[in-house]
């Protein structure tokens, strides 16, 4: 069965893909969010001319030899195009068999656990523990993800005392709630001493996970923080941005971080996280991926998680609408994320198991690239 057209429906920010193979058979995929109109580029030029005519259901075989091919362009933009080919396949492939595709991993449907995910800093303590009970006890949430520091800061926070007192306001909101789990993120925040005195503090205040405490392309920062906080029942957690797999032995093996968190569409697809997922496995890691938004990517994880044994304790599961992420809003008929007592829900629904709105297809810019054409 071979590939006979890629097709890209796009804005600025979200970027969805459609293959058709020789037969009729389809399947819908997504580029990496954020500047996706360029990745849709990257995808005509750099992607399709090499997938095109290809076996539509050797996935595996496909994803490695295009970086190959493309060998001169290593990096971010090759990758986040190469996961719109990659999620497309893989939807094409169990609505041919009729199969979720966490059952074409070995897994199968049922419930996860989910962690209320926060993406703001331009909010004080007081309103993002009012927010986050609010939603624990409409949907309830038991865990809560929410920042610290400044992306990037350099040691400075977003304001002066806002760490500090977010987390305390934190724990005194749930200090009676034995069940629930806080996590924080730092994006990319602290230097290794100011990580490793913010850590123990956190720990004092019951957060479990530590996300990304220094640069995360300083391995050597953030492998400092995990070995000093070793003792310490809190997890350093990272890997969101690595999109190269040797860079991600080397996350694994050396013990960068203590909980992997790869993201399907920045590391290029789902062929490529469960590669990472499985040499975490190997070496006794948990996998907990990065999925910061309500576009497809936290559906491919949905699937990614019910089927490998090392599955992180929750799911990523943003918190932010339209207000926030406007460009996320209307992508599908019925969307796939109601929470209901803390958990989401895999279908056995071919494929992903959604269906794309026709609305939104129709006001994205369309672009397709097609076998002899």
């Amino acid at each position: 069965m071979k590939i006979t057209a890629i097709e890209t429906f796009c804005d600025r920010f979200i970027g969805l893909v459609r293959v058709t193979a020789d037969g009729g058979a389809r399947g819908w995929g997504q580029v990496a969010p954020y500047h996706a109109d360029i990745t849709a580029q990257v995808l005509h030029r750099q992607i399709a001319p090499h997938a095109l005519g290809e076996d539509a259901l050797d996935i595996a075989a496909l994803v490695a030899r295009i970086p190959e091919l493309e060998h001169k362009f290593p990096g971010s933009y090759l990758r986040r195009a190469l996961a719109g080919l990659d999620t497309a396949l893989w939807d094409l492939r169990g609505k041919l068999e009729q199969q979720p595709v966490c059952r074409l991993l070995g897994g199968a449907p049922g419930k996860l656990r989910v962690y209320a995910s926060s993406m703001r800093r331009d909010i004080s303590g007081k309103e993002e523990v009012a927010r986050l009970l609010k939603l624990r006890d409409a949907h309830g949430f038991d865990a809560f993800k929410y920042r610290i520091a400044a992306e990037c800061g350099r040691d400075v926070d977003e304001w002066p005392g806002r760490t500090e007192d977010i987390v305390k306001r934190m724990h005194a909101a749930f200090a009676s709630e034995k069940n629930v789990a806080l996590l924080v993120d730092a994006n990319s925040g602290y230097s290794p001493d100011k990580a490793i005195a913010v850590g123990r503090f956190l720990h004092d205040h019951r957060v479990s996970h530590f996300e990304e405490p220094c640069p995360y392309w300083e391995l050597d920062e953030t492998r400092e923080v995990t070995q000093a906080l070793a003792e310490l029942p809190i997890d350093v957690t990272g890997g969101e941005q690595d999109c190269e797999l040797p860079t991600w032995r080397r996350i694994i093996q050396s013990r960068v971080v203590d909980i992997a968190q790869p993201d399907i569409c920045y590391v290029g697809g789902l062929t490529r996280a469960l590669q990472v997922a499985q040499t975490a496995e190997a070496h006794a890691m948990p996998c907990t991926p990065h999925c910061a938004n309500l576009s497809l990517v936290t559906l491919f994880t949905m699937h990614l998680l019910r089927a490998i044994p090392n599955a992180g304790k929750y799911l990523e599961f943003s918190i932010e609408g339209a207000d926030y992420y406007p460009w996320q809003e209307g992508l599908f008929v019925e969307s796939p994320y109601a929470v209901v007592d803390g958990c989401v829900t895999v279908t056995d629904a071919p494929g992903w198991g959604v269906d794309i709105a026709p609305d939104w297809l129709a006001a994205a810019a369309h672009q397709s690239s097609a076998l002899n054409s």
